[in-house]
């Protein structure tokens, strides 16, 4: 997680991002989807804070969840639906959390909105 803290300090909003790149099918992904819609994908985090740890994105480049705008409503809530959808095929019935990272502090090193679902042990609370 340190590598991610300083990697979103240097991190800059662009049109190219990993998740971009996937979603045009530039970068394939080592796993296969866990799904995939006319909305978003779903697929397993390459380097997992978890022992279960996937991300959902969007098809529609959104940079930060504090520039989306009111018509990006369904879009985000579908997201976090579809990650509960996920959650339960991955069998993580004893919980899990949703996080959406926004700005340096809170560590966004991909400037391309994400959901990770991260469960399969205990959490800690607060997570900081």
């Amino acid at each position: 997680m340190a590598d991610e803290i300083s990697k979103a300090q240097t991190a800059q909003p662009r049109g190219d991002t990993i998740f971009w790149k996937t979603i045009c099918k530039k970068i394939l992904l080592s796993h296969p989807n866990h799904f995939e819609d006319d909305w978003c994908l779903a697929f397993h985090n390459i380097c997992p804070q978890a022992p279960t740890h996937f991300l959902v994105i969007p098809k529609k480049a959104i940079t930060q969840i504090s520039v989306a705008e009111e018509d990006d409503e369904n879009l985000l809530g579908h997201l976090m639906i579809v990650g509960k959808k996920c959650a339960a095929d991955l069998r993580l019935k004893r919980g899990y959390q949703m996080v959406i990272n926004e700005g340096v502090e809170e560590g966004q090193s991909v400037y391309y909105i994400h959901l990770h679902i991260l469960g399969g042990c205990q959490m800690k609370w607060p997570p900081a």
